[in-house]
């Protein structure tokens, strides 16, 4: 009586199923379910396939096997050696999750999950099941997660942290085309991925608001070296006399191709921010350049050029013929003498 080869009691969850006998009988039955298929594998390289449906294992349905295997006399006549791997089309959820680096070497920690289903069994077999010797859903879905995580730490190099950081839509969009199309190298379809997590240190997340204003990676962490050095030798008892000669001049010297960029200290704390940056990178408030100030009628300092007092309403004091500013009601200019019309 032929022999029946087929994957009964399959779980939602299984990948794939090896049939534990490998000899295979002449005229044995092979019945494939729906979503499944079944490759002959052969010393690690796979061959035939078989879709949906009740077939007789001849010569004439194993065109690849058969071919290698007409090498022997009557090699139609005696079972021969394959192992036949049943392969499950469905879609799969896999867990993936690594710490990689950007391209300013930016430590990153990501997580999250992604779905895949197997679109070329025969490729997927002969790469992952054939070469890896996984024949077990939970040693395929460690290789899956590994080279997943892989896949993205490789794409994640080529970016900028500022490109990624808190942007969990564009970062997931950018890991299904790169991981995407490694996928397809291995025969597997990625049809989504979602981004549950992306964090990096604390340096790194004070550094990403100057890399937003197009302060040059390596002149931030100049900046921060220069702080902590600073707040180091503020903190020492003797110390910081003869280190602060020897390792503050150095580090306040920018490098030669950046020497163009000028700080400007906050005027609300003191931290030196870029210039032309708008909000101190420490304090958050507003950066604006110290105006000189005149005082209005009532004694309130004020910006000069004032039309009136932020303060009070008052009406600020008006110029003379030669540019000097008079209070209101004078006929003569108090600095040159003018006549006030």
């Amino acid at each position: 009586m032929p022999k029946v080869i087929q994957w009964t009691g399959a779980r939602d969850s299984d990948i794939v199923w090896r049939y534990p006998i490998d000899e295979i009988e002449w005229g044995s039955s092979l019945i494939v379910e729906e979503s499944q298929a079944a490759v002959f594998l052969r010393d690690g390289k796979a061959y035939d396939v078989f879709r949906a449906g009740r077939h007789v294992i001849t010569t004439a349905n194993l065109p690849l096997l058969g071919k290698l295997l007409s090498a022997f006399t009557g090699f139609d006549r005696v079972p021969f050696k394959a192992s036949v791997i049943f392969v499950s089309l469905k879609q799969f959820q896999g867990k993936f999750g690594s710490q990689g680096q950007t391209k300013e070497l930016a430590p990153l920690k990501f997580f999250g999950s992604f779905w895949f289903r197997v679109a070329e069994p025969n490729l997927f077999v002969q790469e992952v099941v054939g070469s890896q010797g996984a024949y077990s859903t939970e040693q395929l879905q460690d290789f899956i997660r590994g080279y997943f995580n892989q896949s993205f730490i490789d794409e994640l190099s080529q970016h900028s942290i500022v490109d990624v950081y808190g942007k969990l839509d564009e970062t997931s969009f950018m890991a299904r085309n790169a991981v995407g199309s490694a996928f397809s190298r291995i025969g597997l379809e990625l049809i989504d991925v979602k981004f549950e997590g992306l964090d990096t240190t604390s340096e790194w997340r004070d550094r990403i608001f100057f890399l937003r204003q197009g302060v040059p990676a390596a002149e931030v962490l100049r900046m921060q070296t220069v702080t902590k050095t600073a707040e180091a030798l503020s903190q020492s008892q003797g110390a910081a006399i003869g280190a602060g000669i020897a390792v503050i001049p150095p580090l306040f010297q920018p490098p030669a191709q950046q020497a163009q960029t000028v700080l400007v200290a906050c005027p609300h704390c003191g931290f030196q921010n870029p210039q032309g940056v708008r909000y101190c990178g420490s304090c958050g408030k507003p950066i604006t350049p110290q105006l000189p100030t005149v005082r209005c009628p009532n004694g309130h300092e004020v910006p000069q050029g004032y039309k009136f007092c932020p303060e009070c309403g008052a009406k600020m004091a008006s110029t003379c013929p030669n540019g000097h500013p008079v209070q209101p009601g004078a006929k003569f200019c108090p600095e040159c003498g003018a006549q006030i019309s």
